[in-house]
Order: C-alpha cells, then structure tokens, then sequence
C-alpha cells in the first residue's frame, strides 16, 4: 500500500475544497494502475464528499450544512468560535473518508464529480489529509 499525507488551506472559512487533483497526482506520482483510493481527514471537524464543484453545488452543500447545523449557541461543545459545536457534529453527517475504484491510475469518477473536503471549522485553517492507494 502506498500512503502519505498532504496538507492543504482551507483560509479559515466554510469551504468545500475540491482536493481531485491533488489525489490525481499522488496517484501518479507512485505509479497506480488499477486499485482503491482510500481518502481520510484525521480531524474531528472535517469530512469528504464526492460531488459536483463550479456549478453550485457545494455552495449549495454549504447552505444544507448551516440549517441543518446552525451556527448558535445550542451546542453543548463550546469551546473555539461561537457555533464550533456544529463542527463536531459535521463528520457524522459528512464522513472523514470515502473510498474510490483507481482504474488504469485514475480516479473512476463521474463527469461532474470532485472528491472534496467539507470544512465548516473557521478555527483550522490548516487541514491533514491522508491518501492511500492499494493495488488490485
């Protein structure tokens, strides 16, 4: 298996990342043909999503985020930025990993789809994200 860690900047404020190209060229750089990709974010504030980015959607994806984990006082967590509560909820919703099929050393995506990182936490702007290939 092949794996490391990449690090990337989210600038401190609710984003969804596209992270695919960064996973194209890891996936190059150790010379993958056919496998699996295992993504994950060793945050307790962070997760990934496959979905389509440049059209709307994961600013839409923020918004159902944000009714659906409101930014206010109602967490029990309360340490960080007023809301950060929310942010520890985000990863049952929104899950650290995903796994993809790697076929002839790329990423087996639709045509819309991105392999994302979903980061409502303005507290970190710094992300750890760790890739893994296994060979088929």
């Amino acid at each position: 298996m092949r794996s490391e860690e990449i690090q990337v900047r989210t600038g401190g404020r609710e984003t969804v990342l596209d992270l695919t190209d960064r996973v194209t060229e890891f996936l190059a750089r150790h010379g993958a043909e056919d496998g699996l990709l295992h993504v994950w974010v060793p945050h307790a504030t962070a997760g990934l999503a496959v979905i389509e980015t440049g059209a709307g959607s994961d600013h839409d994806l923020l918004t159902a985020l944000g009714s659906l984990l409101p930014k206010d006082d109602r967490w029990t967590h309360r340490h960080g930025s007023p809301g950060h509560g929310r942010d520890h909820v985000l990863p049952a919703l929104v899950a650290p990993f995903l796994t993809v099929p790697v076929l002839g050393g790329r990423p087996a995506l639709g045509t819309w789809q991105s392999l994302c990182l979903v980061d409502t936490n303005v507290d970190n702007p710094v992300r750890t994200v760790r890739l893994s290939f296994l060979a088929g």
